[in-house]
């Protein structure tokens, strides 16, 4: 079987590899355009951890350079793809939308089109739970209206999925987008919370509080996020649309301050607080209603938060030699 992974050294990416590789049945065409959004020293040690396994093979090319591409798709004919590479960020996309639009937009297209003329399987690509904006109606179902986007990057991952919807419609190409909620775990993001706010309380320096502490998040850990998405994988909608989506989130929506108090168990030591209003493009909750996903693949996540912000924190401190 022949797997195409793009985004392979970001977060999810290089767990998703990780988890295909250890099939031992694989052969995996992983792909980057390594971009300095953050420390691209974290992408190559991400990669480091892949490289010199049996069937890895990594290609650094920008899915918005559409005849690279589609260059690689003719060499190499996946069976399957896992589309994650995106500009991630909702407040990044404020300052740099066109950023955004490259990657996401013209990105999204090129992989579409790739896997129109190169026929795929199946095409799992990645979208956001930040799609449902401020919908006051929790849990977030799949059903709910998702067209009034609070941010650049929240839009661009609902053009994702109505895009797909019309390759599935037109092509009858199997597609499925998957609305991860704040995934978390070790090799983690640099910009997210628990990096953050980790790296932060060990230096013994504040942590900012957004929106005064009155916020809540579905986090979801990374091992969970790659069950769900391989899970996924190898069951491709049928239909006369072949198109689904499903929101892959742990269904408990926890409150800021007992984020913050796992972080410091997970640290041993109290964080410094600074208190903040809300940012520009931030939601004050995402919840997930992982229904249909259990429906559809015997399987939600179900990590505690505690435990994943321990193996996250030691994961940390391993990494940084903290």
């Amino acid at each position: 079987m022949k797997v195409l992974v793009t985004g392979a050294a970001g977060f999810i990416g290089r767990a998703v590899c990780e988890k295909l590789l250890d099939r031992g049945d694989v052969q995996m065409i992983a792909v980057d355009n390594l971009n300095d959004y953050y420390a691209v020293a974290l992408k190559h040690a991400r990669l480091a951890t892949l490289q010199g396994r049996d069937g890895f093979h990594f290609h650094k090319l920008d899915i918005a350079d559409w005849a690279a591409l589609d260059a690689l798709f003719a060499a190499e004919r996946p069976d399957y793809v896992v589309h994650l590479a995106a500009q991630a960020g909702v407040r990044y996309s404020i300052a740099n939308p066109h950023v955004y639009a490259q990657s996401n937009l013209i990105g999204h297209t090129n992989m579409l089109e790739a896997c129109r003329r190169h026929p795929v399987q199946h095409l799992v690509f990645a979208s956001s739970s930040s799609v449902y904006g401020k919908n006051a109606k929790v849990p977030f179902s799949e059903d709910d209206r998702v067209d009034e986007p609070v941010s650049f990057y929240a839009a661009t991952k609902k053009a994702n999925e109505v895009m797909a919807h019309s390759y599935a419609h037109l092509y009858q190409l199997p597609v499925t987008g998957l609305r991860f909620f704040t995934v978390y775990g070790p090799w983690g993001r640099p910009d997210m919370a628990p990096w953050l706010f980790t790296e932060a309380i060990l230096n013994g320096e504040p942590i900012k509080v957004f929106n005064h502490g009155q916020m809540q998040r579905d986090f979801t850990y990374i091992d969970d996020i790659v069950e769900g998405v391989l899970r996924v994988m190898a069951h491709p909608a049928g239909g006369d649309v072949p198109f689904a989506v499903f929101n892959i989130g742990n269904h408990n929506p926890v409150p800021l301050m007992d984020f913050i108090e796992a972080t410091e168990a997970a640290c041993g030591r109290e964080a410094v607080k600074q208190y903040l209003p809300m940012q520009d493009g931030d939601v004050p909750v995402t919840y997930a209603d992982t229904a249909r996903l259990r429906a559809a693949v015997g399987f939600s996540p179900d990590t505690p938060l505690r435990d994943g912000m321990q193996a996250f924190v030691d994961w940390y401190r391993s990494y940084h030699q903290h």
